[in-house]
């Protein structure tokens, strides 16, 4: 790969000297951004666990997180207590004590649950999104995700010009990250990925898969509410078919495999 691109660096720069300087201005633009490229296939999981920490640090800081005494805290240490990793990723939760229904997991296993999403879930179905989040992380979904805000976002300037080094991110820059962490939607084929790989984590785990199941069916429910719309339901579930498809095969799964589903709450 770097052979590749040292070729294509050397042959703009024969080509910059072939041209008129009318002409040298766009070529030095395209020079540079396939130099941008070239440090682009540097980024090490060092680097991205940098800029993720840094990210779910600003998050945190810039979020309501209840104390330890807090209902909202104690519910979800309670439901999450044991779960301390998956696949080797460290496992850490917090709640944000938001109006906005929504949760996401990140690709250095921080998962972060919106009080809102609490209100109106059971504890089942509040851990068969958790497992689902989870198996974005299991699955490197969160961790492409990110990386490809790094390195085509408006990042991508302090991400390519730092020569192998870790960038001092802006506190703007840092928002734009969190946002696209706590924002990131992904194929249907990812999802379909995230239920099953989501599923296994929570059955290891002693945890019903049902939860599962009944979360996505409560969040059709809720797609008519305007009120309910939440960023959450929009980005998890890209149709209508597609959601129904999805419990109709987390059914099937989870019948299969022998376990009760548990009293709606």
């Amino acid at each position: 790969m770097k052979s590749s691109v040292i070729t294509i660096l050397s042959a703009l720069v024969l080509l910059l000297s072939a041209q008129p300087a009318s002409a040298q201005f766009n070529l030095k633009r395209a020079a540079n951004a396939a130099l941008k490229t070239a440090k682009a296939f540097t980024l090490t999981d060092e680097d991205m666990a940098a800029y993720v920490k840094e990210s779910v640090d600003w998050m945190d800081k810039h979020n309501p997180v209840p104390g330890d005494d807090d209902p909202y805290t104690i519910r979800l240490k309670k439901l999450t207590d044991g779960l301390t990793d998956a696949d080797g990723i460290p496992l850490n939760f917090k709640v944000y004590d938001v109006i906005d229904v929504n949760a996401f997991a990140c690709p250095d296993g921080s998962v972060r649950v919106f009080s809102s999403l609490m209100d109106i879930m059971s504890d089942d179905e509040l851990m068969g999104i958790i497992g689902h989040e989870i198996g974005h992380v299991v699955k490197r979904h969160s961790k492409n995700a990110f990386k490809q805000e790094l390195l085509t976002g408006a990042l991508k300037d302090a991400v390519a010009s730092t020569n192998g080094k870790v960038a001092a991110l802006t506190d703007s820059q840092l928002g734009t990250l969190g946002e696209s962490l706590a924002s990131a939607k992904f194929s249907q084929k990812q999802e379909k990925e995230a239920d099953d790989c989501g599923y296994d984590f929570l059955v290891a785990n002693g945890r019903n898969p049902w939860g599962m199941v009944m979360s996505f069916e409560k969040f059709l429910t809720l797609e008519e509410g305007a009120s309910q719309k939440a960023s959450y339901i929009s980005k998890m579930f890209s149709s209508h078919p597609e959601t129904k498809e999805r419990i109709k095969r987390m059914s099937e799964r989870a019948t299969k495999d022998g376990f009760t589903r548990p009293e709606a709450k």
